[in-house]
């Protein structure tokens, strides 16, 4: 999706950033926006959600909304944390940025300079992965994030298994999210500063910047009192669920923290890197975050692009980059179970937003990035919650519709090919990425055992297709089809939403003594 960085790209970015914003009231007038907000997060049925906008070096606005938990009495404020996901890689790539000043890293360094023990599955690409390209989703690999998510590998294993992905694209000319990228991006990090890259971040960021609330990584939540829990719909119900655990993939999304804090670092990032008097990103390297490396189609870009007219989008280092009012915007979302992000930046107008939410997915963080942004031009005409709400419910509507679908085309009283038993094998990932997945058979019923958290009991549903019911309510269900072979037997798994695994050669026989 992403491509190479093109002069015709650059050369749009210049001409936006050099047409004057429209003619709008210069005074922010924020009566009203608390009525918004709870309207919208009422709407949205949203449990709790906390907002922060920036003009110049000021926070014009925090507040926080709903509750940290359902069912539960304790309000959000500006100080409840979140966990922001995906907005932690900024802070990955200001790492990286402060050690390029240091000159202990250059943005277009091979990776296995600082990360000797890499390999991948192309040699070329071994080989010319650069800093850069971890930051911009553009390796050329696939997504991986089966082989860390709930699963419990470590940082290392998950970097090991990389060798053997096979490429979704040529390197460098496609996109594909990929978060192991910035998980390597740490490793660089921890190489070129000599300490682990959440000490780097704390020393070098959290702390100049005097966000004292944010921690990084779940165990950083247990000693703090004002805490969202995320929510969830689970089994047809939004309900609360625990925080899932990051630190494989950490430095692509293991932050928490509040509004309050988060605007410290929107001051920091509208100041160009500096915080009071201080630089700590020089100019040049610290622009060189909101440049577009290249641009991405509308039809893979965030929705609500569309209803912002954006003429271009893109992605820099660590950053989602489009126009929005003749100006650039640098945004990036964040989502990791039942939490839900946005940080949404106008350099030229001097103004940020942070919205944090606790609900899966909250497209809501969307509007109200939009109208955060215009009311700080002195706009507030335009309802984004209910454009944005209108432009995702057709979607929403039609995932519902194919659920029904799937029911009704359900071939009912059915059975299996093969006895249970036939079934029981140890079925392997034939790319060595994903732990492999076991089937045995439990007091009379199958049972789909992986790596972590994926265990599910599994439904006969039609034929050689059973219905998964993960135990790990939070995964929710998936469709598990058996292939047969030649013979009749049981030869391959497909298990929906995570890959195809073939069945390994069963054990030899021992013989009769």
């Amino acid at each position: 999706m992403l491509r190479r960085r093109s002069l015709q790209t650059l050369a749009l970015l210049a001409t936006l950033t050099a047409i004057p914003a429209p003619a709008r009231a210069q005074t922010p007038d924020f009566h009203g926006m608390d009525a918004y907000v709870a309207k919208a997060v009422a709407d949205w049925k949203v449990p709790g959600l906390a907002i922060a906008i920036v003009r110049g070096d000021s926070v014009v606005y925090a507040r926080g909304f709903g509750v940290r938990a359902l069912g539960r009495p304790e309000r959000v404020d500006e100080h409840t944390l979140f966990a922001i996901g995906s907005d932690t890689k900024a802070f990955t790539a200001t790492a990286l940025a402060m050690l390029v000043d240091e000159g202990k890293v250059a943005w277009d360094d091979p990776v296995t300079k600082y990360v000797p023990t890499l390999r991948l599955a192309d040699p070329y690409v071994q080989h010319e992965l650069t800093v850069r390209d971890l930051l911009t989703h553009r390796s050329g690999l696939p997504n991986t994030d089966a082989a860390w998510y709930a699963t419990g590998l470590s940082a290392d294993e998950v970097i090991r298994r990389l060798r053997f992905a096979k490429p979704a694209t040529s390197f460098r000319a496609g996109y594909e999210y990929q978060n192991a990228m910035f998980a390597l991006a740490g490793r660089v990090v921890a190489s070129a500063s000599g300490m682990p890259w959440d000490e780097f971040v704390r020393r070098s960021i959290l702390a100049p910047l005097g966000m004292r609330e944010t921690v990084i990584g779940v165990r950083g939540l247990a000693s703090a009192a004002d805490v969202a829990m995320p929510h969830a719909e689970v089994d047809d119900t939004l309900r609360a669920i625990a925080y899932r655990d990051l630190d494989a993939v950490a430095p692509a999304g293991a932050i928490n923290s509040s509004v309050a804090d988060m605007a410290r670092w929107i001051r920091f990032q509208l100041d160009s890197a500096r915080v009071g008097q201080e630089r700590l990103v020089k100019a040049g390297t610290f622009g060189e975050t909101w440049t577009p490396q290249f641009t991405i189609p509308a039809a893979r870009y965030y929705p609500a692009a569309a209803l912002a007219h954006a003429h271009f989008t893109g992605y820099g280092l660590g950053w989602f980059l489009q126009d929005y009012r003749g100006r650039l915007l640098a945004m990036h979302t964040g989502s990791i179970d039942g939490m839900s992000a946005i940080v949404g930046l106008l350099p030229e107008a001097h103004a940020g937003v942070v919205v944090l939410a606790n609900s899966d997915h909250a497209e809501l963080r969307h509007a109200l990035m939009y109208r955060a942004l215009d009311l700080a031009a002195g706009d507030s005409t335009r309802d984004w919650s209910a454009e944005v709400m209108r432009l995702y419910a057709p979607g929403i509507e039609r995932a519902k519709a194919a659920e029904r679908a799937r029911m009704a085309a359900r071939v009912r009283g059915t059975h299996p090919s093969r006895p249970l038993a036939a079934y029981a094998a140890t079925y392997a990932d034939p790319d060595s990425v994903l732990d492999a997945m076991t089937v045995s058979v439990d007091a009379g019923r199958l049972v789909l055992r992986g790596g972590g958290a994926w265990v599910a009991d599994l439904e006969h549903w039609s034929y050689d297709t059973w219905r998964a019911r993960w135990r790990d309510r939070v995964l929710g269900n998936a469709f598990v089809t058996f292939t047969l072979d030649s013979a009749g037997k049981p030869a391959a798994i497909e298990v929906e939403g995570l890959a195809r695994f073939v069945r390994r050669p069963d054990a030899p026989a021992t013989p009769t003594p």
